[in-house]
């Protein structure tokens, strides 16, 4: 039997019962384009993830101080968070580590959960302050747009200066330059040396909302300790930043006698688990997707058998002009899996246009920006690739599914099919 003709004889008979026909290849639809729309999705998070991780630094050991749940009730001896002269020891006893900043939000210690506000002449705005150190402008890739960043003259003097976010600027300043202002936070005021770069929403927040303070003035003027919230450490080699972070780790156990509750850990440890969290997310999406197309495999296989009954009086005259049991097989198989490809290739364009429309839809949503391209929106990728193998994969549904009405068809005794009404 002819491929070609086969397959005109398939479309036929999808043309001749178009509503049947649909109906057979919904579960197939459904499940191709689910697949489509999951993997976009999910491909589109993790590059946005991994952008965002980019943006806020690379190879960074992450360093600070919270205590489990679990360990509250079994730990007698407890700290609010780590001391300045933990920075010093990491420095002076880490040879793994290169340079560190410490970072301490003014709402941390005796401010734990007050909320922070920005005043100039009569405007104000909520803000999201940080003291910090010199190096923080580099390990977390900051950048400042005018005037300069925190320096060591401003730590050794408890300078009370400021770096705003562009937000901050805009909303307390509008068209007036801010630079040599003084704004109010919270009975203190600050002079306005810096403004950073446009940024928009990241993973730590509204990145335009902060305002970056000396690390020491935080702790002499706001809090009267010298805490610290998180260090950022930079290790001497990115390739042992592990060996690092356990050098790091074995400083502080010794430090405070095996106390529970530090955390050191790496961004690319941490982006990693976030996506193995994706991934995981994408197989249950995906098993979802497969019932689908199990669904639909079930759905074709009851049609092809209802055709084979249909059909058989057709059989038996092709069984009696010379057709072979391969040639009633194959015809049946290659209509099985024409069926199926149809579903595959309308799910492919369905999944492929909802998964634009949502990634357009994003696109008002407020804070979807990403923050170092600018694009707005969340990305969606449709991969060529999972088109493909969900195209051969739904066609392949088609013949796995087509594989016993086939057999049965070609089984057929022609004798009987022809006297079969």
């Amino acid at each position: 039997m002819n491929f070609w003709y086969a397959i005109q004889t398939a479309l036929g008979n999808l043309r001749a019962n178009k509503l049947r026909s649909l109906l057979t290849m919904l579960g197939v639809i459904i499940g191709v384009g689910a697949v489509i729309i999951m993997v976009a999705i999910v491909q589109g998070a993790s590059e946005r993830v991994t952008s965002e991780f980019s943006g806020l630094g690379s190879n960074l050991m992450i360093i600070f101080y919270q205590l489990d749940p679990k360990d509250r009730n079994t730990t007698t001896r407890r700290i609010d968070a780590m001391k300045m002269d933990d920075v010093r020891a990491i420095l002076s006893e880490c040879s793994l580590v290169k340079s560190l900043s410490a970072e301490l939000p003014i709402n941390q210690g005796p401010n734990q959960g007050s909320t922070f506000i920005a005043k100039y002449r009569d405007k104000e705005t909520e803000i999201n302050p940080n003291g910090v150190q010199p190096d923080y402008e580099r390990l977390r890739n900051v950048k400042v747009a005018r005037g300069r960043f925190i320096s060591e003259d401003d730590l050794t003097s408890w300078a009370k200066v400021c770096v705003i976010g562009d937000k901050v600027r805009a909303e307390l300043f509008k068209d007036e330059d801010p630079m040599g202002r003084e704004v109010q936070v919270n009975g203190v005021s600050l002079t306005v040396v810096g403004i950073m770069e446009k940024k928009g929403r990241s993973l730590d927040g509204d990145a335009d909302k902060n305002v970056y303070v000396p690390l020491t003035t935080v702790q002499k003027r706001y809090i009267g300790r010298e805490l610290v919230g998180v260090i950022w450490a930079e290790p001497k080699d990115p390739k042992r930043i592990n060996e690092a972070m356990e050098q790091v780790w074995q400083l502080l156990m010794r430090r405070y006698d095996n106390l529970p509750g530090f955390h050191v850990d790496s961004q690319e440890n941490i982006l990693a688990s976030i996506n193995k969290i994706l991934t995981v997310f994408g197989i249950i999406l995906g098993s979802i997707a497969g019932l689908s197309l199990l669904v639909g495999g079930i759905g074709i296989m009851n049609i092809m058998l209802v055709s084979v009954t249909e059909r058989t009086r057709e059989i038996g005259i092709r069984k009696a002009i010379g057709a072979t049991r391969r040639d009633i097989l194959l015809q049946f198989l290659i209509e099985s899996a024409t069926v199926s490809a149809t579903g595959g290739i309308i799910g492919l364009l369905l999944g492929a246009g909802t998964a634009y429309t949502i990634g357009y839809i994003t696109t008002f949503i407020p804070g979807m920006e990403n923050p170092q391209t600018g694009a707005k929106g969340l990305a969606v990728y449709v991969s060529p690739v999972v088109c493909l193998l969900s195209f051969a994969f739904s066609a392949g549904v088609g013949i796995l599914f087509g594989v016993y009405p086939a057999y049965r068809a070609a089984s057929l005794d022609p004798i009987e099919a022809l006297r079969h009404e």
